[in-house]
Formats: structure tokens, C-alpha cells, sequence
């Protein structure tokens, strides 16, 4: 069995599209199966994102609203 990382990823002050872009990038960095949290605090990231993994193929595990914004768990595919 291979041991999985998990990276936090702190987007917190940028404005759309950087969320995303960013979001994408560091994906393309991480192995399969390597999960990636979000956090952001731009409106629109929740639009973005979860058309970036839908577009992407990655799992969005979760979507959670936060006291300043959303974070959003990812599953690399």
C-alpha cells in the first residue's frame, strides 16, 4: 500500500482567477490519489473549483463554507 500526502493550500486574499489557477498548478505537482485542501476566501472559487475538478476529472470530496470563506478537499486523479 503507498502511503498518500495530503498539502494544505492557503489561497486566503486572492481574487478570482488566481484561486483556481493556482488550485490547478499545484494539482499538476501532486501524485494520483495525493489530496490537496483549499482554502480560500474569494466568492467565486466555489464556482471555479468545482468546475476545475469536473473539467480536470479530480474529487471534490467536500465543500465547506468557513467563518471567511470555503475550503475544499481534492482528491488528485
Amino acid at each position: 500500500m503507498t502511503d498518500r500526502s495530503s498539502q494544505t493550500y492557503d489561497l486566503k486574499g486572492l481574487k478570482c482567477p488566481l484561486p483556481v489557477l493556482k488550485t490547478r498548478k499545484r494539482l499538476e505537482s501532486m501524485q494520483s490519489g495525493d489530496t490537496l485542501v483549499v482554502d480560500t476566501t474569494d466568492p467565486l472559487a466555489v464556482i471555479d473549483i468545482t468546475h476545475l475538478c469536473r473539467e480536470d476529472g479530480h474529487q471534490l470530496v467536500s465543500t465547506n463554507k468557513t467563518e471567511t470563506g470555503h475550503r475544499f478537499e481534492i482528491i488528485k486523479r
